[in-house]
């Protein structure tokens, strides 16, 4: 019997980048010695782009995740003082306390912060750059001129975000959706002055920057794919980012449509957003203007991004299952079929989040039907999850363990999402903490075990050395309990009806009841974010101090980025782009644990029926 792990002769890639590119020969010895700069900065090669992408979502996870801390001291420990505070946040904490204002703000900036810069940039940002070249057989990505240029106006967005933090006035702090009239009138609040100007700049660029992103992926799945990669053989990682990149194409031109529209009002003297308003006893001049349209167009981008953040952690967890169980995956055509119907679906259901701003209960009735039809393609893919880890000789590595937790808190946070969707009772429970328990498991906490398990196991292909296993096993088993003590508590909150945003509780005698809840969820949290700072040491020290990987395919997995040197280098293949002769799931198969993507059919495995192609 042949060896499963050889490979074969390389067959002629049909791609024009199946040469080695002129500035490199492919293995990492460059025909001309780089700058730093050129190697490092401004790097056209795609897995540098996608460490860039992954150093600034971590460093903005930290700020974000700090946020989060610095309000739930105030939501635990509200009758208490923090000197130290003053120290870090000066006039926003004067005594030890967070001011009003700055509370607003922080809620303000951790939203957005974490779903764009974290969940959106980094993590689509990230893996998308690393694995398209390298698991569809390109050398790079169509454009890597333009690669380029959407990390840096990704990096202009958050310094002009982060600059935000430091006017006199304070960053924006209308809420992560900005609704006006409170973001359209700087007088409304402190935090609607220049900090909100900021705050649009940085999003329109964000948005730029996206779209740069979103049109090279697409175009490198469909047209740089390698001999033989049909799109039936194509990774599940792969139809998840493609789906991604489609839906950001699509949507996110309407976002930023609405964040012009809204700097317009604000410095230009329209009414797309303001209509006969008093402000201080003085009537504005504005009129006809609607802050409900401002509210269709930020959903309308706002739920597709819900999936933008989770479909490539989707794609991840399937393709991280199926290496830990040495399993195929199971129901591959019903995967990228349930992707396809969410891609699909997310687009008809923006509504569902305006139930309460009096739209009409016949046409609610219609958004409530389509969100509870998108749950399906949901649940099939969580009983296929289910399926492929069932009797699969599973290897618990950290990436796995954030596999199974994203499956975890996928099914649990999802369930929730089917009240929600129901009008009648999401009038009830708007606005309150069960939102939040809501969003935070099913987005937040699901896309970053997703991004976790991605990066503990891509981080031998990205650095040539494992993260510490141990470290890796702590930071899963806090992470995944802590996160269910913080969050699922808030369900019974919000039942109660106890609502998000508020700065004090204390003079509400029906919320004191969980006065020592908060503290409990406050001192969770503190413990959580701690432990992401052991994770963000275990990555840098791995970096350097980590253990050698010294084989190219360290998981036995089949796909094709483990068919590069240990290191690629800018070209990723020393020599011709192996050619594709089967799917990227043929795990015990037979007498061999796996056969890689690159090894050819036998004559009765063509002739046999095939339920993926």
């Amino acid at each position: 019997m042949s060896d499963p792990t050889r490979l074969p002769e390389h067959g002629q890639a049909t791609q024009d980048n199946a040469a080695a590119p002129t500035h490199g020969n492919g293995n990492g010895h460059d025909r001309h010695k780089e700058s730093f700069w050129s190697r490092y900065v401004f790097s056209m090669d795609h897995k540098m782009i996608a460490k860039q992408y992954l150093v600034t979502g971590m460093i903005w996870a930290i700020i974000g995740a700090g946020f989060s801390v610095l309000f739930r001291l105030q939501l635990g420990y509200g009758d208490q003082t923090f000197p130290w505070m003053e120290n870090i946040l000066g006039h926003w904490a004067e005594g030890g306390r967070i001011t009003p204002e700055a509370y607003y703000a922080l809620i303000t900036m951790h939203g957005t912060i974490l779903i764009f810069f974290v969940l959106t940039a980094g993590l689509s940002g990230t893996f998308s750059n690393l694995l398209i070249p390298l698991q569809v057989g390109a050398r790079d990505m169509a454009s890597p001129f333009m690669n380029m240029l959407s990390y840096w106006v990704f990096f202009l967005a958050s310094l002009v975000m982060l600059s935000s933090l430091f006017v006199q006035t304070g960053p924006a702090a209308g809420g992560w959706t900005s609704y006006p009239p409170l973001s359209a009138l700087g007088d409304a609040s402190i935090g609607s002055r220049i900090g909100m100007d900021l705050w649009l700049t940085s999003m329109a660029l964000f948005v730029v920057s996206q779209l740069l992103a979103g049109l090279n992926y697409i175009t490198t799945i469909l047209n740089m794919r390698t001999k033989g990669m049909s799109l039936s053989r194509m990774p599940l990682t792969m139809w998840a980012f493609f789906f991604t990149a489609t839906l950001g194409v699509l949507a996110f031109p309407v976002l930023l449509a609405g964040f012009i529209l809204l700097l317009f009002d604000r410095h230009a003297g329209t009414s797309f957003y303001l209509g006969e308003l008093f402000v201080a006893g003085k009537v504005l001049s504005n009129e006809g203007g609607s802050a409900i349209l401002y509210q269709h167009l930020f959903w309308f981008l706002g739920h597709p991004e819900v999936y933008i953040v989770i479909l490539p952690a989707m794609g991840i967890v399937s393709e991280v299952l199926a290496v830990s169980t040495r399993k195929p995956i199971f129901g591959y055509l019903a995967m990228v079929g349930s992707l396809f119907a969410i891609a699909g679906l997310s687009f008809l259901v923006w509504a569902h989040h305006m139930f309460v701003s009096g739209i009409n209960p016949f046409l609610g009735s219609f958004f409530v039907l389509l969100t509870l039809m998108i749950a399906v393609p949901s649940a099939i893919k969580v009983f296929n999850w289910l399926a492929t880890i069932w009797r699969g000789n599973m290897r618990f590595t950290p990436a796995a363990l954030f596999s199974i937790g994203f499956v975890s808190t996928f099914i649990s946070g999802g369930l929730t999402g089917i009240w929600l969707g129901n009008s009648s009772i999401d009038i009830h429970v708007h606005d309150t903490y069960f939102v939040i328990a809501h969003f935070h498991l099913v987005m937040g906490v699901s896309a970053i075990f997703g991004m976790f398990a991605g990066i503990y196991h891509w981080f031998p292909k990205m650095y040539g050395r494992y993260l510490n296993n141990t470290l890796g096993y702590i930071h899963f088993w806090i992470s995944l309990v802590g996160a269910y003590l913080i969050f699922w508590p808030m369900h019974y909150q919000g039942l109660a009806g106890m609502p998000r945003r508020y700065y004090d509780f204390s003079n509400w005698q029906s919320f004191n009841q969980f006065t020592e809840l908060n503290r409990f969820m406050s001192f969770i949290t503190i413990i959580v974010f701690l432990v992401q700072l052991l994770f963000v040491f275990n990555f840098f020290y791995s970096i350097y101090k980590g253990r050698k990987v010294t084989t190219p395919n360290p998981w036995n997995a089949t796909t094709l980025e483990w068919t590069t040197p240990v290191i690629p280098g800018h070209g990723n293949w020393p020599g011709e782009i192996p050619e594709v002769h089967r799917w990227a799931y043929d795990y015990s198969k037979g007498d061999r644990d796996f056969i890689p993507q690159t090894v050819p059919e036998l004559p009765e495995e063509k002739a046999a029926d095939r339920p993926h192609d």
